[in-house]
């Protein structure tokens, strides 16, 4: 079967970053927005743009994420000639091998690409929040008749060097890409979204399996050889809204973005729709003594205290006369009496006992608390 074009959806990141959110979960399959995982957000867009044959890369601690995708039924890729495959390590080598980077991911799936004879491939990262409308990135790879394009998207300057930095002349093409620089030259940086032409990239793969030095990544080996041999490299800017949440600030940061009322959020979708595995849920039960300002709670929640600018997911519940502020309570948390959490993210089905306080300050990152941590967390309070 020929398809044009192929989307590789990198979802293998173990997101040490994020620690105790990541610490037996892969990246992508974190919860977020009270019903969604952050792998939801790429499959929506996938979905929204018609592209229709995806290969999603896992690796690290993958079974909650291949339970949630499955066969990609929530976002209309459970096909019987394309749709949705779920492409690990040991599936596609032989023995079983780990994936040593982004581009070698890419090397060892060629020959499930290869089969759909594509011109050009999409490759996407499995863990950010945004919604974009790949068509308009592929369209303009033709009209600038590109061997790469890259998706980018101004960062505050304090974040460059976080990220790879594009240097481009007026027409966006792109003469140089510095990969997380402590000095950068701009701040127009890459989301990890490329569109390569296929028969180009795949050359420059197989040449990079061959070196023993190299971190077979596609910014620290594929775009900066790409580069040197002078091909024709874009750059395409994104003007929406786009979170990496590769941090435990960044992560409450993007929760904080969905309940802040002056700001336009990939929550607010339209026509341009977020899917995720149905939830059958309950509604919410709220009680006589709760009251609510400013927050997002999913079905299934019993809320009889206070909640302010805070995300509960299915089946938290708190009690009377607890107050949360400005806190993510991932499912099935269960919050005591007197309880005062503020700028706190609790993990799933842990149980916050009555009469504790936890609160971070906020010159200091949001404190995680899980059913590993939690004992050590209450002695210190």
């Amino acid at each position: 079967m020929k398809k044009e074009c192929v989307t590789m959806l990198l979802a293998g990141g173990a997101g040490t970053r994020l620690g105790m959110l990541t610490k037996n979960l892969a990246k992508p399959a974190v919860p977020f927005g009270g019903r969604y995982r952050v792998i939801d957000f790429a499959l929506s867009n996938c979905l929204n743009s018609g592209m229709n044959t995806v290969g999603v890369v896992t690796q690290y601690s993958p079974l909650v994420l291949h339970r949630h995708i499955g066969v990609g039924k929530a976002w209309g890729l459970d096909r019987l000639e394309d749709g949705l495959t779920i492409l690990s390590p040991f599936t596609t080598c032989d023995g079983g091998c780990w994936y040593l980077g982004t581009a070698d991911a890419i090397f060892k799936n060629c020959h499930f690409i290869d089969q759909y004879h594509p011109d050009y491939v999409l490759i996407l990262s499995g863990d950010h929040i945004y919604q974009m409308d790949y068509n308009q990135i592929l369209a303009q790879h033709k009209e600038t008749e590109a061997d790469v394009t890259i998706a980018t998207m101004e960062v505050p300057w304090e974040e460059t060097s976080r990220f790879g930095i594009l240097n481009t002349t007026k027409n966006l093409r792109i003469y140089e890409f510095e990969e997380k620089p402590s000095q950068a030259k701009n701040n127009l940086a890459s989301m990890g979204i490329y569109v390569f032409n296929w028969e180009v990239l795949k050359l420059f793969l197989e040449k990079d399996a061959t070196k023993d030095h190299s971190d077979h990544d596609f910014g620290k080996d594929i775009i900066p050889a790409m580069l040197a041999d002078e091909l024709h490299l874009y750059a395409y800017v994104f003007e929406g809204y786009w979170k990496d949440v590769g941090t435990i600030q960044s992560y409450w940061e993007a929760h904080m973005d969905l309940l802040n009322p002056n700001s336009t959020t990939i929550l607010e979708h339209g026509k341009w729709k977020n899917y995720s595995r149905d939830s059958y849920l309950a509604p919410q039960l709220i009680g006589e003594n709760a009251v609510i300002r400013h927050s997002l709670i999913s079905n299934g929640c019993i809320v009889d205290g206070t909640v302010e600018e805070s995300v509960l997911f299915e089946k938290v519940q708190i009690h009377q006369h607890a107050i949360i502020h400005q806190s993510i309570l991932h499912p099935n948390a269960q919050i005591g009496e007197h309880v005062l959490l503020d700028r706190v993210i609790v993990q799933e089905n842990v149980t916050i006992p009555d009469h504790t306080k936890i609160a971070a300050n906020e010159e200091e990152e949001p404190i995680v608390v899980s059913n590993e941590n939690i004992n050590s967390i209450l002695l210190m309070r």
